[in-house]
């Protein structure tokens, strides 16, 4: 059942270039127990990156942009349940699917005491390929050929980097069986990738000629043409070019010269400057104003940008040059962003900007844009077609902003930065800025606060990080605190766990008082260590550990079974030699079964039984060996076995059944009270001969005199 997103069970697929059809068969099928529900399966696809879902509407991190994935759901009445999932010319890559069950309803399950039902999930994807696809040069037409619904066309075209303007022409049409020279065409350029404007659909139906223009199209990047004919079995001929605008290239691009001019140029905001760069034996030197700096020319400034990989799913970008970046009016500043690696879709890409100084300007509001897209975006111009991006505003008063995206695509990143005036432009044609920027790729969003985790998952050789929540906190970065538990409820439900142990002490002071010494050591151990491991076991502020947790759990897994394990050899009544062997050899086989697994159902009962069956037999040999029932006295039973036995399974049954993350503080606590009450009544009487506390009241000069039945003990 989902409860975060490790709940999700996630797939990876790759497909591959020139690829017109995808078709998923996604299987969902029920076990064969009888607690299985008739639930419904939610699957989530993407392409890109995993997806970013939200099932149980959390809310989401402050400044954080998402998109949630494309989802379907998938119902199971009957044993197996197979739908078919199709996507036309789908976008060429990664794409990963989704699936859980519904959320989880609460109730903590003891292993092996609960039913339990499996649903399995198997997707499998099957590829339609276009071998020898035609590719489309700029300005050189096509004649091309389609044949609705059986022969449609597809051609492919690259557009290389800096490329601004991009238009598909199509004219003479020409149809057989039908006059006129209409284009009876549908166009689509771009590929399905499940998300807005990842496409662009044209209707030529009733024109000579059509065209698709594209004022952002992606750079390095193959556009696929789709062209289809909207009559049936019949043949279209048609002509279709390409005209690619490349706009102006920085300057720097594959200059050695300009490179080095940028590692020396001051990124104070400045109005001129005289520095140098030695190239070769070449010493240059100059005026770098602003207007003159060798990072790009009058229509595009770049910098160039280190990627340092620090850790699993860890990147950190610098900016040669330092972070402080010169922003003008004239042009806008790009920097590239690399995140094609696969390993880099996994966390969260942080980015956040400072503006540190304005100067030279003459406008007394100055607004700065600073876009953040996963292609080429020019300002100004709304989202089109294989534009996605992500738009922040800084200024004099608000100067600092920050931008979070989860799951981000594998893809070239452009962070754009430009003065804009908001009123007349030539008012602030010297305006500049200095931005400082900061952008990084972290597994989880601010390693998931105060009330969470940020762990890392792994979906066969993909690895991915989300954030486990806890103290009632949920969302994306469990900042959602909706449901969340208040300080007094963790510090109430931190008390209850911890103090309900000292219930242990009545069953210690009456093992000592009997003189069952090695027992209330163990119900000692057992106080101390399930004190310790609840009060570090809490999921909210009020925690201490005075240890590693995983020690603190299996010493109190340890103390809880071995407690029951001497308290029924204790009521079997055997000869101290026998009852301290078996002590010791089940504590040790308590230890292993407990290492192997301390949430086994067999791991405890086994033990438990185990002393049951023993004391049962050591029972039914005294009746038959007095020839009366053992114990002799009904006062024993009724007062004490019978009421003993009754608290025992009561906090069994509040233990086993009655248990949820809600009630668990005060569920919890009463199995704590009603194991401990047990003891002090379960626990047999003592040795008639021993006196309490195991104190003799005879003292003969310096010798402690001690006369039993069975031994003799003479102390000099």
């Amino acid at each position: 059942m989902y409860s975060w997103y490790g709940s999700v069970r996630l797939y990876h697929f790759r497909v591959p270039e020139d690829s017109v059809l995808v078709c998923w068969h996604l299987t969902v099928t029920r076990g064969s127990g009888s607690s299985c529900g008739n639930h419904n399966i939610s699957i989530y696809i993407r392409s890109g990156a995993p997806p970013v879902i939200n099932p149980i509407d959390t809310a989401f991190p402050n400044e954080t942009a998402f998109l949630l994935a494309y989802n379907l759901t998938a119902s199971i009445s009957s044993g197996q349940n197979t739908t078919i999932f199709n996507v036309s010319n789908p976008e060429p890559g990664d794409w990963f699917i989704a699936a859980h069950l519904p959320k989880d309803n609460g109730k903590i399950e003891q292993k092996g005491f609960s039913s339990m039902c499996s649903y399995f999930f198997q997707p499998q994807m099957f590829v339609r390929r276009v071998i020898d696809m035609p590719i489309l040069e700029s300005k050189a037409p096509l004649l091309q050929t389609v044949s609705s619904p059986e022969k449609p066309a597809f051609l492919k075209f690259f557009v290389p980097d800096y490329s601004t303007h991009l238009i598909f022409h199509v004219w003479g049409c020409s149809t057989e069986g039908v006059e006129g020279a209409d284009c009876p065409l549908i166009i689509t350029v771009g590929s399905t990738s499940l998300q807005p404007f990842s496409v662009r659909t044209v209707n030529c139906t009733g024109m000579t000629s059509c065209a698709v223009r594209l004022l952002t199209p992606p750079w390095e990047t193959w556009i696929r043409i789709t062209v289809e004919s909207i009559y049936v079995n019949l043949t279209t001929t048609f002509s279709v070019s390409a005209n690619l605008t490349v706009g102006c290239k920085p300057k720097s691009v594959g200059l050695i010269g300009d490179f080095l001019a940028k590692l020396n140029t001051n990124s104070n905001c400045v109005s001129g400057a005289n520095n140098s760069a030695v190239v070769g034996n070449t010493t240059m030197s100059g005026n770098t104003s602003l207007m003159l700096e060798p990072f790009g020319n009058e229509c595009l400034r770049t910098y160039s940008v280190f990627k340092e990989e620090l850790d699993v799913v860890s990147v950190q970008f610098s900016v040669i040059g330092g972070p402080n970046l010169i922003v003008l009016t004239q042009a806008p500043t790009l920097i590239p962003l690399d995140l094609t690696s696969f390993a880099d879709t996994g966390g969260t890409l942080n980015l956040h900007l400072k503006l540190n100084q304005v100067c030279c300007h003459s406008a007394s509001v100055i607004s700065y844009s600073v876009p953040l897209y996963a292609s080429f975006f020019n300002l100004n111009v709304s989202p089109t077609a294989f534009s996605q991006g992500y738009s922040l505003n800084l200024n004099v008063t608000s100067p600092k902003a920050a931008l979070r995206l989860p799951f981000p695509e594998a893809a070239m990143w452009y962070l754009t930065l430009q003065v804009l005036c908001p009123d007349n432009a030539s008012d602030c044609a010297n305006v500049s800025s200095t931005v400082m920027t900061s952008v990084y790729l972290s597994a989880c969003i601010d390693e998931c606060g105060t009330y969470g985790e940020c762990r890392l998952l792994r979906s066969y050789s993909y690895l991915y990080a989300s954030c486990v929540c806890k103290a009632g906190w949920s969302g994306w970065g469990c900042t959602d605190g909706s449901t969340a538990q208040t300080y007094a409820r963790q510090l109430v439900a931190a008390l209850l766990l911890t103090l309900s142990n000292l219930s242990f002490i009545p069953p210690i002071i009456v093992a000592l008082h009997r003189c069952y010494f090695a027992e209330a050591s163990v119900y000692l151990f057992t106080m101390f260590f399930s004190t310790f491991y609840h009060a570090c076991d809490q999921p909210g502020v009020t925690v201490m550990c005075i240890m590693d947790y995983d020690t603190l759990q299996y010493c109190d897994f340890l103390g809880s079974l071995t407690s029951i394990w001497v308290t029924i050899l204790c009521m079997s009544r055997f000869k101290d030699i026998y009852k301290y062997t078996l002590f010791m050899l089940g504590a040790l086989i308590i230890a292993m079964s407990m290492q192997l697994d301390r949430r086994g159902m067999w791991n405890m009962l086994g033990p438990i039984l185990f002393a049951l069956l023993v004391m049962v037999l050591a029972w039914v040999y005294r009746g038959v060996k007095r020839r009366q029932c053992y114990p002799t006295t009904w006062k024993r039973w009724v007062f004490f076995l019978i009421p003993g036995i009754a608290i025992a399974i009561i906090g069994l049954c509040v233990y086993v059944f009655t248990e949820t993350d809600e009630n668990y503080f005060y569920t919890h606590s009463i199995w704590h009270i009603m194991v401990a009450s047990s003891v002090v009544f379960l626990l047999p009487p003592r040795e008639y001969q021993k006196e309490p506390w195991g104190c003799s009241r005879k003292f003969c000069g310096y010798q402690i005199c001690k006369n039993e039945k069975e031994e003799l003990y003479t102390v000099t």
